[in-house]
């Protein structure tokens, strides 16, 4: 049973109804440890030691957050600036995270029409997430595709979004319980579509 540690990151988390029903679907659970930034440093101060122990400790690594302007919010981004070290996350002495699965949870308001070369945003989202597609390489890590959640701004009633919450729990719990084929997953765009959910399954 793999160990599991999601990195959250939401600046706004009392505004938010998509990434709480998330958060709220995986927490408690069994071999799922969530690290949520903003409440552990509201003043930016990354304790990078403790964060490396986690990493380290854990064999899964999820960062969950909403797409902010293509990419993560701030403080995300300081982790990744500070915690991927030289000689620890990477180069020829850094192999604290190889062979450890790397992947995003992501929350967008656009639509999947959007993230099209001739939608809106003029990127897929493969394409704007690509540099932590290049990151997870760098270090070593097991790439999966992002668990994707589109279209929030368009209105996603409860139903919906607690539909997209418990698809969130079984993709974390495959994952945990190693029901899921890394070979079949890394063909698709993202965790939770079709294509990939195939490759999940069942006990």
């Amino acid at each position: 049973m793999k160990k599991i540690l999601i990195q959250f990151a939401h600046p706004a988390l009392a505004r938010s109804r998509m990434n709480a029903a998330m958060l709220r679907a995986v927490s408690g659970v069994d071999h799922v440890t969530v690290n949520d930034l903003y409440a552990s440093y509201p003043d930016f101060q990354i304790d990078v030691e403790r964060e490396k122990k986690l990493c380290e400790y854990h064999d899964v690594i999820i960062f969950q957050h909403p797409f902010y302007w293509y990419s993560t919010p701030s403080i995300m981004k300081e982790w990744l600036d500070l915690v991927l070290q030289h000689g620890w996350a990477y180069g020829s002495t850094g192999k604290a995270l190889d062979g450890k699965l790397f992947l995003q949870a992501i929350t967008a308001g656009g639509g999947e029409e959007t993230y099209q070369t001739d939608g809106y945003n003029q990127f897929t989202l493969g394409e704007l997430t690509s540099p932590y597609r290049a990151t997870a390489h760098l270090c070593g890590m097991v790439w999966l595709p992002p668990f994707v959640v589109l279209g929030v701004h368009g209105g996603l009633n409860p139903e919906q979004m607690q539909a997209y919450a418990e698809e969130y729990k079984s993709c974390v719990l495959a994952i945990r319980d190693e029901r899921i084929d890394i070979n079949s997953v890394r063909r698709g765009d993202y965790l939770n579509s079709e294509l990939t959910m195939g490759a999940i399954g069942g006990k």
